[in-house]
């Protein structure tokens, strides 16, 4: 049985990667792969580039992903708390021939460099390289950071993008164009969105006025979320959302006369990267389900939302005017938060 390893900080995983867990996996009878982390060094690296500090339970979850249908790859974590001009390669060594505790055969790696210090720790192995040159993937997690995720998203593999795909919710109250928006918007990203999901369940439940109880705003909640993370799943690097949490609060308020905590337990959840907000200044539609047509509540329906949003401290962004003032606006928005 030969035995190797291959390390790294994943930060992020990309198609490089990949190839040469791939590669390895093919040369031994065991591979293990080594998530060397430490959020000290991490943070260090991502300091000054275009893409966040990457949490090591993420990363972990990406290997053991990619990894799950290879019954001879083991995916270990390997933390320390060093900084990157401390860090110890001998205790790193020591670390990881703790947590394999067999005789090494092969390490693997893209780095001629590091032929002398894995001669040293590693004297019993060899240590193969696999496309050093890049030739293969012509990719490095360092030009990712530096250059951006959505630059080079062609390197990052399927089940690794949702984690940056950026959600765009677009908020307001009855007939306001939102629907009609977030369709235009996903169409020329060429994306996914979500629907409101609470014009669905209304529609499943019958559509007539005052059926809705106060546990159906809860699960409007909880099946809208379900939709976000099958969209974000399909997403091509943003995904456009019609309401969430806050606005479901907002119609248990005024259909229901109920305030309930747990949307606001909900709405602390979220995290999205821009918020739309629309004006009811377009014509209003009767479409069977709305029941809020007149000027006057309107407006007061406007200022109710925007004082429910202003409670959880959103910084949304306000369009109004015709629909293609409204489409203008927003990809103006949305322009600079995927640069």
């Amino acid at each position: 049985m030969t035995v190797g390893f291959i390390g790294g900080k994943f930060l992020p995983l990309h198609l490089g990667h990949v190839y040469a867990i791939v590669h390895a996996s093919t040369i031994v009878d065991e591979l293990y792969v080594i998530l060397s982390h430490s959020e000290l060094r991490d943070r260090e690296l991502c300091q000054d580039t275009k893409m966040n500090y990457i949490p090591a339970p993420i990363r972990l979850r990406w290997l053991s992903q990619l990894t799950k249908d290879m019954p001879h790859v083991k995916v270990i974590s390997i933390e320390d708390q060093q900084d990157n001009d401390n860090y110890d390669w001998a205790e790193g060594a020591q670390l990881i021939k703790g947590k394999i505790g067999k005789p090494i055969d092969y390490v693997f790696s893209s780095e001629i460099q590091y032929n002398d210090i894995f001669k040293e720790l590693y004297p019993n192995a060899k240590h193969k390289l696999i496309d050093p040159m890049r030739s293969q993937v012509t990719i490095s997690a360092t030009t990712i950071r530096t250059e951006g995720v959505f630059k080079h998203w062609e390197f990052i593999p399927d089940f690794v993008r949702p984690y940056f795909v950026k959600k765009i919710v677009v908020v307001g109250t009855e007939s306001c164009g939102k629907s009609t928006l977030i369709r235009n918007l996903a169409k020329l990203y060429n994306t996914t969105y979500v629907a409101e999901y609470g014009r669905t369940l209304c529609e499943e439940l019958g559509g007539c006025d005052g059926i809705m109880v106060k546990e159906d705003y809860q699960r409007i909640a909880y099946g809208h979320k379900m939709e976000e993370f099958k969209a974000i799943e399909k997403a091509n690097k943003i995904v456009f959302i019609d309401t969430e949490a806050i606005v479901t609060q907002f119609y248990s308020n005024l259909y229901n006369d109920e305030h309930q905590a747990i949307l606001d337990e909900i709405a602390k959840l979220q995290d999205y990267a821009l918020w739309l907000f629309l004006e009811p200044d377009v014509k209003w539609v009767d479409d069977g389900l709305r029941v809020h047509g007149e000027e006057s509540a309107r407006e007061q329906n406007n200022q109710h939302l925007k004082t429910l949003l202003n409670k959880h401290h959103i910084d949304f962004r306000v369009l109004n005017g015709n629909y293609e003032n409204r489409l203008k606006e927003a990809i103006q928005y949305i322009e600079k938060v995927v640069q």
